[in-house]
This record gives C-alpha cells, sequence and structure tokens, in this order.
C-alpha cells in the first residue's frame, strides 16, 4: 500500500481501479504555405467547429451542473472569437507565410505569458483558459477528437491537471473520483467537481505513469488522501465510511418536507443561490424555502449587450411563476471586479474589487439601473420578489436608490402596470462601513444580507483570488465574527431582518453560531440545503450559547 497526500476540494469517498488520463500529446511544427487565403480559412472553420464544440459542452453542462457551473463554456467560446486573438493568428499566417497550426501555438503561447504576467491573480489564473482553447483549436486544425474514458466501469481519474471541457466532457456515471497533480482549489475544474458531487483532491504527487493505470485505490476526501493498493484493514474501514455517507445522503432525503425549526424553538429560513433558471430544478429538488440570492448579473454576462426590460422580465416572471408563492430575492446587478462584461465600456483599473462596480455602476448609469428595476418590478406581480442591492456604503446611497425605485414606480403606474406596491427592498452588507452603520441602514430597508466572500476579503485586506496568500486568509478571524454579531444586532435594532448568502453560510461548523446570532435566514447552494437543515434540527441554540459562557 502507498499513501499520497493531496489537497481534498470536496468531501467524499471513492473506491475503484484508478485511470490514468493522459492528453493526447499535439506536436506543431512550423511549416512554410504557398496559399495565404487558404489557411486563413482553415482557421475561419477551425474557430468555428471549436465554437460549436463550446456550446455543446455548454449545453451539456447546463444539464450536468447547472447554470452557473457551466458558465466557463460561454467564456471559452468568447476567448475563442476574441479580436484580439484572431488577428494575431491572421497576422502570423499573413507575414511569415506559416501553417495555422504554428499560428494558433504561438498566439497561444503569447497571450498566456501576457496573462501570466500580470499581478492580478484573477487574470494570471485566465492563462490556464487560453492554453484550453489554444489546444481546441489545434486539434479542430488537424482533426482530432475530444478525449474521454475509455473503461467500461466506473474508475478514479488521475491526471497532470484538467481543464473544464475535459471534466465536462467525461462519462460521468464512469467517474468515482479524479485526482490532480496540479490546480487550484478556486479552478473552474474544481468549482464543477463541487457542483457534480465528485470527491476530488488536487495538489497530489501521484505518479502518472502506466503502472499506476487500473491499479485498486481508494480517495478520502476528508483527509485528502489516495490509497494505492490498500491493505485489507484500511479498505474495510473506508467501505465504512462510504456506507456511512451514502446512508447520510438517504437520511438527508427524509428531511424534506420538514420546517427549519431548532430542538428549542428557534425558527430560521434556508434558502438557495442561484445563477439562472436553470438552476431552478436544483431549487425545488433540495426543497429550499426560497431565493435568496438570485444572482442577475449572469443574465448580463451571458448576453452580447444590454438586455432588454422584456428579457430581463420574461426570466424573472420565470423564477416568480416557479417558486409559487416563495419568496425570491433578485439581486441587482453585480458587474465588475472579476465579473466583466466588455459591452459596459468599464475603464481598466488597478484595482477593481475596489472599483467601478455593482451599485456604483447602477447609480452613474441610471437608465441601464430603471430598466432593470423596471423588468423586477413587473415581475413582482407573479411571485413574492424582493430587491436587493450590492455593495452599500451609506445611507446616502441607499436614499439615492430609494428614489430611483419611487420614480420607476411612478412610471408603472401611469402606464398601469401591476407590481407590488410593497415590495421588500434590501441590501448586500459586504463592506466594513456598512457594518459599522449596520443599524442606521437597516432604518431604511427591509432585508440586509451580507455576502461573506467580500466582506472578509476588505476585513482582511487579502485578496480572496489570490492562491499565494491561503495561508493568511482566515474565514473564521474572530474580527469577522465580532462583524457578523454586529450586523445581525444592527439589522434588528433598526427593525429589518438579516441573512447569510455568501460561502460561510454553508459552513456546517459555523451554523450553531449563525443561529446563536439571531440570523432570520441562510442562502446556500442548493445541494447544502439539506445537510444545513439537519444541523438546525439538531441543534438547541440555549445549550449551545450556555455551553460558551
Amino acid at each position: 500500500m502507498v499513501i499520497y497526500q493531496g489537497k481534498a476540494v470536496f468531501e467524499g469517498v471513492a473506491i475503484g481501479k484508478l485511470s490514468v488520463y493522459k492528453k493526447s500529446e499535439q506536436i506543431v511544427k512550423r511549416e512554410k504555405i504557398t496559399d495565404v487565403e487558404a489557411e486563413i480559412d482553415r482557421y475561419t472553420k477551425a474557430r468555428e467547429l471549436s465554437i460549436k464544440q463550446l456550446q455543446d459542452l455548454y449545453e451539456k453542462a447546463v444539464k450536468e451542473v447547472g447554470e452557473s457551473g457551466a458558465e466557463i463554456f460561454e467564456a471559452h467560446q468568447m476567448m475563442v472569437d476574441d479580436g484580439d486573438y484572431i488577428d494575431s493568428v491572421e497576422n502570423i499566417i499573413r507575414t511569415q507565410e506559416v501553417n495555422a497550426e504554428y499560428a494558433v501555438a504561438e498566439t497561444g503561447d503569447n497571450f498566456q505569458k501576457m496573462f501570466l504576467d500580470m499581478e492580478d491573480e484573477y487574470f494570471r489564473g485566465r492563462a490556464a483558459d487560453i492554453k484550453d482553447i489554444t489546444e481546441r483549436i489545434i486539434s479542430a486544425l488537424s482533426g482530432a477528437g475530444d478525449a474521454g474514458i475509455s473503461s467500461d466501469e466506473p474508475v478514479i481519474v488521475v491526471a497532470d491537471d484538467l481543464a473544464p471541457s475535459e471534466t465536462v466532457q467525461m462519462d460521468k456515471d464512469k467517474i468515482l473520483s479524479f485526482v490532480t497533480v496540479h490546480g487550484s482549489a478556486n479552478s473552474h475544474t474544481s468549482i464543477l467537481a463541487k457542483t457534480m458531487n465528485i470527491p476530488a483532491i488536487i495538489g497530489c504527487e501521484i505518479p502518472l505513469d502506466d503502472e499506476m493505470d487500473g491499479k485498486m485505490a481508494v480517495v478520502d476526501g476528508f483527509e485528502g488522501k489516495v490509497y494505492v493498493e490498500p491493505d485489507e484493514d484500511v479498505l474495510e474501514e473506508k467501505k465504512k465510511l462510504l456506507d456511512k455517507e451514502l446512508e447520510k445522503k438517504a437520511l438527508l432525503e427524509q428531511l424534506k418536507g420538514k420546517e427549519n425549526v431548532t430542538l428549542d424553538g428557534q425558527h430560521i429560513n434556508i434558502y438557495a443561490n442561484i445563477g439562472n433558471t436553470k438552476d431552478l430544478a436544483l431549487v425545488l429538488k433540495n426543497d429550499a424555502g426560497g431565493i435568496g440570492l438570485f444572482r442577475s448579473e449572469f443574465i448580463y454576462l451571458g448576453s452580447d449587450d444590454y438586455p432588454t426590460e422584456e428579457e430581463q422580465f420574461a426570466i424573472y416572471k420565470q423564477v416568480a411563476e416557479s417558486m409559487a408563492g416563495k419568496k425570491v430575492i433578485i439581486r441587482t446587478l453585480d458587474i465588475g471586479a472579476d465579473k466583466q462584461a466588455d459591452y459596459f465600456n468599464l475603464p481598466k483599473e488597478e484595482n477593481p474589487a475596489m472599483g467601478m462596480r455593482a451599485i456604483r455602476i447602477c447609480l452613474t448609469q441610471p437608465e441601464i439601473f430603471k430598466t432593470q428595476l423596471r423588468a423586477i418590478l413587473r415581475a413582482s406581480a407573479f411571485g413574492k420578489i424582493s430587491i436587493m442591492f450590492p455593495m452599500i456604503i451609506s445611507v446616502d446611497e441607499v436614499k439615492k436608490i430609494k428614489t430611483i425605485v419611487n420614480e420607476v414606480k411612478q412610471e408603472l403606474d401611469s402606464e398601469g402596470l401591476k407590481y407590488d406596491k410593497d415590495i421588500e427592498l434590501g441590501i448586500m452588507i459586504e463592506t466594513p462601513a456598512a457594518v459599522m452603520m449596520a443599524e442606521e441602514l437597516a432604518e431604511e430597508v427591509d432585508f440586509f444580507s451580507v455576502g461573506t466572500n467580500d466582506l472578509t476579503q476588505y476585513t482582511l485586506a487579502i485578496d480572496r483570488q489570490n492562491q499565494t496568500l491561503d495561508d493568511f486568509y482566515d474565514s473564521h478571524h474572530p474580527g469577522l465574527m465580532k462583524m457578523l454579531k454586529m450586523i445581525v444586532d444592527g439589522a434588528h435594532k433598526g427593525g429589518a431582518w438579516a441573512g447569510i448568502c455568501g460561502e460561510l453560510g454553508s459552513d456546517l461548523t459555523l451554523t450553531k453560531e449563525f443561529l446563536a446570532m439571531g440570523y432570520d435566514e441562510l442562502s446556500v447552494s442548493p445541494g447544502r440545503v439539506l445537510p444545513l437543515r439537519k444541523v438546525v434540527l439538531e441543534t438547541n441554540v440555549a445549550e449551545y450559547k450556555a455551553s460558551k459562557e
């Protein structure tokens, strides 16, 4: 038995044979050509084929992992069709009179280096995406097909790294787990693995040779370990752990339909976060009490131009109707920082996380804001919709927002259009400034929802996209916990209810703490609704508080 240690990115246990995944080597040779236009035509057709392949992958991913997990394939389509990338390839073909494969490979190398040289960790991470699309175009030029798993039985996939396209192309029924030598916890592949509920380990120095292929192994996603050819004791122990996991899933199914009430009678709402209408099935399947965060920015990110009022109205109406009277909290567009849409023509910023984003765009471009507000308000006639505004730092901002909302309401009244005249208005608490002004802000709105991802990075002064700072990043920092208590206290004093929709909401080690703090709602990814409900049902808040004294 040999044990390999890595970093777990999704919990779970898998037992089966290893399948070493090796990318097909693409050797690109520089060749002189005589017909430049014919070569450019070859490249154009390969580019079009690549876009079609990525669209097919997008549609497959939507079915398997939902809209938000499939976004990467839309991003890759835009990269393949990027004007600068295309110009570079065609320029190399024309000026050097070389084959398209070489021009694409050269362009890919140049663009990768450009991204890797950037200081921003998010953009550095896009170098892997450039590599992926470059290899896809070269494959299309050479007529090579997509790689897959050759095994007839479910296996543990072992690889150097896996591009998102490779992960989605694999037959999900044949994957027990995946283990990679490289990769990061924030990579698109890791996110897809979590969404697909596949135990996964990264950063594992496991050999990728033919001798490893076909060996029996155990992946322990709790410990981050891979046991190759485990002895009988280990195998028996892990089989018991796997059985317990399967039993837990079966028991969680029995929690559907139950109220979210603690042993001592404290009630809390458990809602789900979604990115688009295609995630609705997961919300209903996992029995969420409502939608605590509808990320409307994905409507903008998936469009080539500003989505119209009618386009948005149709989407919001579908969500409201599908939830059949359950609460749907729609966050107004949160464009900016790591979520960019070219047609917004936002300026390049040295620190986009603290730049022109979210509500700041809405208040400086009110025509965009009003279009979205009109669509949301009109949809509110078809269900129980609330509106939430991101990145708030002051009472003045909230007053300006309410003025614009009232202007839109007056417009709808004059046009005789129906809407919920008492629609709830809430704000995201994501900045230390908002924390300190919690009570005053609560007097202006109906509810708070804490975006713990941004609040943590702004509080700790640590870029959450920067992997080199992982050892310094502490999502349980005592200062942050004190802030979370200040937020809910300020909300209640000011007459508002408070929830959490960031990643910490699904951290089950903090659920009792949030109950003790007095939070009214937690909104998590659909797959975390039932595990969270289980903790709530098993908690006695009074006893927990007493144990801390």
